[in-house]
C-alpha cells in the first residue's frame, strides 16, 4: 500500500507563511491526484486545493490567492505554501492521494498536522 507522511505544521502569526510537505511512499502504486484537506475544530473535512498528475490544480475559494499547491512527481511529493495566513486557517491539515495500486484504485490519508494561526 502507500504511506503518506506529512510536515510543516506550526503556529504561525496572522499574516504569516507556513509550508507543508507531504510524501508518498510505497511500492507498485502511480498517483493520479495529490492535495490537501482540513478540519477545524467542529467543522467538516474540507477541500483546501489538489493538483493532478498533469499538474492541473484546483483551490477552495477561501484560499485562492493565498495559498499555492506543487508537486515533484518524480518524488511523490506535494507542497502547500500558505501565505497571507488568518485564525481562520487554523485546522489539522490532511494529505490526500488517489492512485493505482496493483490494479486497483484507492484513496489515501495521511496522519494529519496541525496548524495554527493565532497571535
Amino acid at each position: 500500500q502507500v504511506q503518506l507522511v506529512e510536515s510543516g505544521g506550526e503556529l504561525v502569526q496572522p499574516g504569516g507563511s507556513l509550508r507543508l510537505s507531504c510524501a508518498a511512499s510505497g511500492s507498485d502504486f502511480s498517483i493520479i491526484i495529490m492535495g490537501w484537506y482540513r478540519q477545524a475544530p467542529g467543522k467538516q473535512r474540507e477541500l483546501v486545493a489538489t493538483i493532478t498528475s498533469a499538474g492541473i490544480t484546483n483551490y477552495a475559494d477561501s484560499v485562492k490567492g493565498r495559498f499555492t499547491i506543487s508537486s515533484d512527481n518524480g518524488k511523490n511529493t506535494v507542497i502547500l505554501q500558505m501565505n497571507t495566513t488568518n485564525p481562520e486557517d487554523t485546522a489539522v491539515y490532511y494529505c490526500n492521494a488517489r492512485g493505482w495500486w496493483r490494479r486497483s484504485t484507492y484513496n489515501w490519508w495521511g496522519q494529519g498536522t496541525q496548524v495554527t494561526v493565532s497571535s
